[in-house]
C-alpha cells in the first residue's frame, strides 16, 4: 500500500507538518483550529486503511510523533479547562459543559459502562483509573451518573494534575467522599491495585506500544484474579490519533470484547479480564491472541437503557 501518497494520510501529514511546527501546544485559535481539523479528518471510518500493515517509515515514525503531540496537546486542554471550571465559587461541576469535549465524555462513559455491565455480575464497589490528569471526566461522569455508590481511586503520575482535578470534586457533596486521588507513577502503584473489581488504563498512559505493553504487563501482575481491565484503544484513521491496544498485548487476560464506534466517539473500547493463573488458562489465551485475526469485526447494535441503537463495529477475541 502505497500509504504515503493516499489523499487522506497527505492531508494528515500536512497538518502533522504545521502542528509540529507551532510554538506551543497550550490552547489558542490555531492550535484549537489545527486539531479540530486533524480530528475530523481522522474520524471516518469507510476505509481501508490500516495502520498495522504500514511499512513506509516516515508515515510510521510521522505517527508515532504525532500520536506523541495529540496527548500533549490533549493534556494542555485539560489543565486549561479544568483551572477555568475549577474556579467558579460554587459547585465545578455544575460548569463540565464547558469543556468542549465533555459530550464526547458522556457517551464514551456511557458506551463503557453498557459493556461493562455486559460483563460483570455486580456492580464494582471500588474502581481505579490509572492517568486520570486534570480533568477526569471519565471519574466523575461515571460516578455521577452510573455508579452512584461506588468508589474510584484516581491515579495519576502529576501531583498538579491531582491538585486540579480534587479542587474540581472538593465542593460536591458526593463526589468528595468517593473520588480519591494517588499520586504515583503505574509501575510504582503495586500494593492495593488487587483491592480493585475494574481498572481503567487511559489513553495516555504509554503513548508507545512498549510503554504501553509495560504498564499492562504491570497491571497483570498485581490485578486480582477476574478483575476486570478497560483500556481504550483506536481504529482506522484514528489511530494516528491514539496508539493501538491489540488482543495480543494483554498476556494474562481474556479479551472480552472490543468495539470500535463510528460516531464521533475517537476512542476504542478493550475490555478483559485478569486470569487465574493456572498455566492452562495462560496457555489457552496465548493460543486466542495467535489465532485471531486481527480485522474479524463485524457492525453491531447494543441497546442502550433507553432501547436506541448504538451502531459500533465489534471486533471479537475468538470468543464466538
Amino acid at each position: 500500500m502505497a500509504c504515503e501518497n493516499n489523499l487522506v494520510v497527505k492531508q494528515i501529514i500536512d497538518l502533522y507538518t504545521q502542528i509540529s511546527n507551532l510554538d506551543s501546544l497550550k490552547p489558542s485559535k490555531n492550535v484549537d483550529t489545527l486539531f479540530g481539523q486533524l480530528v475530523s479528518t481522522c474520524l471516518p471510518t469507510d476505509t481501508d486503511i490500516d495502520v498495522t500493515k504500514i511499512h513506509d517509515e516516515k508515515v510510521k515514525d510521522m505517527r508515532s510523533h504525532l500520536i506523541k503531540l495529540c496527548g500533549e496537546a490533549e493534556g494542555y486542554l485539560e489543565q486549561h479547562f479544568s483551572i477555568i471550571i475549577g474556579s467558579f465559587e460554587d459547585n465545578p461541576l455544575d460548569h463540565l459543559h464547558i469543556f468542549p469535549y465533555y459530550n464526547n465524555y458522556l457517551k464514551l462513559s456511557k458506551l463503557e459502562f453498557d459493556l461493562l455491565a455486559q460483563h460483570t455480575s455486580h456492580v464494582p464497589t471500588k474502581i481505579a483509573f490509572i492517568g486520570s490528569g486534570p480533568m477526569p471526566l471519565t471519574s466523575i461522569v461515571l460516578a455521577k451518573f452510573h455508579l452512584p455508590n461506588t468508589t474510584i481511586h484516581n491515579f495519576d503520575i502529576d501531583s498538579e494534575a491531582n491538585t486540579l482535578a480534587l479542587n474540581l470534586v472538593s465542593r460536591d457533596s458526593d463526589l468528595s467522599k468517593r473520588m480519591i486521588f494517588h499520586t504515583t507513577d503505574v509501575l510504582n502503584a503495586k500494593e492495593g491495585l488487587d483491592q480493585y473489581d475494574v481498572v481503567f488504563l487511559a489513553a495516555l498512559v504509554g503513548m508507545d506500544k512498549e510503554s504501553k505493553v509495560k504498564a499492562i504487563e504491570h497491571l497483570e501482575k498485581h490485578m486480582a484474579p477476574g478483575a476486570v481491565l478497560m483500556l481504550r484503544s483506536a481504529h482506522g484513521l484514528r489511530a494516528f490519533l491514539y496508539p493501538i491496544v491489540d488482543s495480543c498485548d494483554l498476556k494474562g487476560f481474556e479479551v472480552l470484547t472490543i468495539y470500535h464506534p463510528s460516531d464521533d466517539v475517537v476512542n476504542s473500547v478493550v475490555i478483559a479480564r485478569k486470569l487465574g493463573g493456572s498455566s492452562e488458562a495462560r496457555s489457552n489465551q496465548i493460543e486466542r491472541c495467535v489465532v485471531m485475526p486481527c480485522n474479524c469485526s463485524k457492525i453491531h447494535a447494543i441497546m442502550n437503557s433507553r432501547g436506541m441503537k448504538k451502531n459500533m463495529i465489534e471486533e471479537f477475541s475468538a470468543i464466538e
